[in-house]
């Protein structure tokens, strides 16, 4: 058993909590590249939180262009443990209205721009995404949620897309009949990569609007998600200090923690020392225990 270190992936202003004490910016540097920005470390009660805006602060990433695979892996090198993304998200049913909170379980990725894996050069593994997120950190985060005076729900699907458009009423119609039920752009491959890392990883998506399909709704624009931004972000802050409150002083081991035990399949005797020196914070575990 260990304590937790939770990173928290969201937007830029998510971390302005009176309650965090010992605040750090940190810069920490990652071979993939550049991450969207520093994290600001510190703690809740016995928690230590990590947290990464997203886009960079002042909002200056669009989806596509967010470096993934860097943000998981510097959220991996300051010692994360278990990583919880909170998210805007737009509704494809309507009983999940704007204000709505929602934890979803499962995700249909329709990205196509992104890198989606750490490996595939040099070092080949294939994990499984059959049950993406953690189900004992999405419960948590739900009811935390709950308990910082959201409405919130646990279970659905999240439709990652493209962006950074929204949708056009076909497409949002088509998203409804393969049953997804919230839709938003920064999912995938975020919770792909995560899993990657050995990452336990839950999603809370703050509905800010009805996605086009919805003929009574006017169309979905920037203002009308700013408007609803300011009263999920209030929430969203609550939901953290909630959530370090939730959690037990000592954290059990999760089957996500070891997931690339089964997961790599090349022969570890043919790595090369750039594969492993890229993937050192990714897969430094499992690589030592198989070279013995």
């Amino acid at each position: 058993m260990t304590g937790w270190t939770i990173g928290i992936i969201g937007g830029s202003g998510l971390y302005d909590i009176e309650e965090l004490e010992e605040r750090q910016w940190l810069s920490i540097d990652s071979p993939f590249g550049k991450p969207s920005d520093a994290l600001l470390t510190g703690r809740i009660g016995h928690v230590r939180f990590v947290f990464l805006p997203r886009h960079g602060r002042g909002h200056v990433l669009a989806p596509t262009h967010v470096n993934y695979r860097a943000n998981i892996d510097v959220l991996k090198r300051a010692g994360c443990t278990d990583l919880l993304a909170i998210s805007s998200v737009g509704s494809l049913r309507d009983e999940l209205a704007p204000g709505r909170f929602v934890a979803p379980d499962q995700f249909i990725d329709r990205t196509f721009a992104r890198e989606k894996s750490f490996f595939g050069k040099g070092l080949v593994a294939h994990v499984s995404m059959a049950e993406p997120v953690c189900p004992r950190l999405s419960s948590l985060a739900a009811a935390a949620a709950c308990a910082a005076g959201a409405e919130a729900s646990e279970g659905g699907t999240y439709l990652a897309m493209e962006g950074p458009q929204f949708s056009t009423k076909a497409e949002s119609a088509l998203y409804r009949s393969w049953g997804c039920d919230i839709i938003g752009m920064t999912a995938m491959p975020e919770a792909k990569l995560a899993r990657e890392a050995e990452l336990p990883y839950a999603l809370v998506g703050m509905v800010t609007d009805y996605d086009c399909w919805r003929a009574e709704t006017a169309h979905v624009e920037v203002s009308q998600v700013i408007a609803q931004l300011g009263a999920n972000a209030r929430l969203a802050r609550g939901l953290v200090v909630e959530l370090a409150g939730l959690l037990p002083a000592e954290r059990n081991a999760s089957p996500i923690d070891t997931v690339l035990d089964h997961a790599l399949i090349s022969d570890p005797e043919r790595v090369g020392s750039d594969a492993l020196e890229r993937l050192d914070a990714i897969c430094r575990r499992v690589m030592a225990a198989r070279r013995g």
